[in-house]
């Protein structure tokens, strides 16, 4: 806890509240990145730059998956353990890293033709940062498991600070590809989002049982299936976009989501905190619905004052974030954002019975992220029609999820 002292006023604040207030600035930082992006570029060559912001998201989410794994079993082994898993993790993040940056960099020349870009030197120095992102997200981690959010903090503003300020820099200096100039910033922040980086004492590290290793291995296939979903959702849109439409149509598309996924990343700050917590209260047997109703109901009152603000400005906000050369998508702003807020209530239902060690909502989630990408590769005639067809499925994927945690605490409604 931190306590600041303002001349007669002090006010204290716990860890978890810094960390809100870091993942904040995080988030202002990462879109005012993109925002700048889309201004100095314009729509045919911010499509380039959303397609490696996309794939950063994609990295983004399959590291979730080491860094979901190792913040809940550092919250649940002893100490003695925790320094022995942290060491197995990274060994396997640095391998698993490894392998796909390389496939990646193999598959570089194929990337560029189906996602139409202009340059497939962007992927492979992308491709070259990918074992030490793997890295990072195992350091995040075990920081996020201990409930360290001064030090996960930090990981994540020194990552964002270089991004945002090394990338402009070099665009506004350097005579080259700016996708490529743009992926070589992703890369190097990724060194900086390292720090500070936990020191393990090798010397005489306990060995996980069998039992661990089996739950572990369970976990880690669960968890990296529900990831898979979330990129096929959260991402595939914006692929198929590229893929199927022009330049300009594209780089439109992605002004759009970017706006319109504000109210995910902001409901992730929250979704971090939640996980270790309900894991701490469960390992206890206290419990875990009142916190889970506490998270819910703000990310949806953040929904909600999101939509009606993108329903009754949307020409102001494009205007402001964009410019007027963005201006023609501004009739979708609100849908998409519809869409957006509907998938970040359903994540708060995943990631809670995630928790929990039940694993029915992320195969649900996982049959309507290929639903999703099934329908948006048949019927994409319009952006409009795009958007819609995500409405339709997020209001699809949250009825059923609302559905199974109603079944599974129908005795706790019945006691009430």
């Amino acid at each position: 806890m931190i306590t600041l002292k303002l001349k007669s006023f002090s006010f204290n604040l716990k860890s978890e509240q810094i960390f809100m207030i870091s993942a904040l600035l995080v988030n202002v930082g990462n879109y005012l990145y993109n925002l700048v992006l889309g201004r100095l570029l314009g729509p045919q060559a911010f499509a380039d730059a959303a397609i490696l912001v996309t794939f950063l998201l994609i990295l983004s989410f399959l590291a979730m998956t080491l860094q979901i794994t190792v913040a809940k079993f550092t919250g649940s082994f002893d100490e003695a353990k925790r320094e022995s898993f942290l060491k197995v993790s990274r060994k396997w993040g640095f391998i698993v890293g490894s392998i796909t940056g390389l496939l990646i960099i193999l598959f570089s020349g194929e990337l560029k033709n189906w996602f139409q870009t202009s340059s497939s030197l962007m992927f492979s120095i992308f491709g070259v940062g990918v074992p030490l992102y793997f890295v990072m997200s195992v350091n995040r981690g075990f920081f996020q498991g201990e409930q360290d959010f001064i030090k996960l903090s930090l990981t994540y503003q020194f990552e964002m600070l270089t991004r945002l300020f090394l990338t402009l820099s070099l665009i506004l200096i350097l005579p080259f590809n700016s996708a490529d100039l743009i992926s070589f910033g992703i890369l190097i922040s990724f060194i900086p989002g390292l720090m500070p980086y936990k020191k393990i004492n090798v010397a005489n590290l306990p060995k996980i049982s069998v039992d661990e290793l089996s739950h572990l291995k369970k976990f880690v296939a669960i968890t990296a299936f529900y990831e898979l979903t979330q990129i096929l959702i959260n991402n595939g849109d914006i692929l198929l976009v590229k893929h199927y439409f022009d330049a300009n149509t594209a780089g439109l598309y992605a002004s759009l989501a970017l706006i319109g996924r504000l109210v995910y990343f902001v409901a992730w700050m929250f979704v971090m905190l939640l996980l270790p917590e309900v894991v701490k209260r469960s390992k206890a047997g206290l419990d875990t619905t009142k916190l889970f109703f506490k998270y819910l109901t703000m990310i949806g009152f953040l929904a909600l004052a999101v939509v009606v603000t993108t329903m009754l400005f949307p020409e102001l906000i494009i205007r402001m974030m964009f410019g007027e050369a963005y201006l023609e998508i501004a009739g979708l702003l609100w849908k998409y954002a519809l869409a957006s807020s509907l998938f970040a209530i359903a994540n708060v239902f995943v990631y809670y019975f995630l928790s929990l060690d039940k694993y029915i909502p992320v195969l649900l989630s996982g049959i309507f992220g290929v639903v999703q990408l099934s329908m948006l590769s048949i019927w994409h005639n319009s952006l409009a029609q795009v958007v819609d067809l995500q409405i339709i499925a997020m209001i699809s994927l949250l009825f059923i999820q609302v559905s199974y945690f109603l079944y599974q605490n129908k005795g706790i409604f019945h006691r009430k």
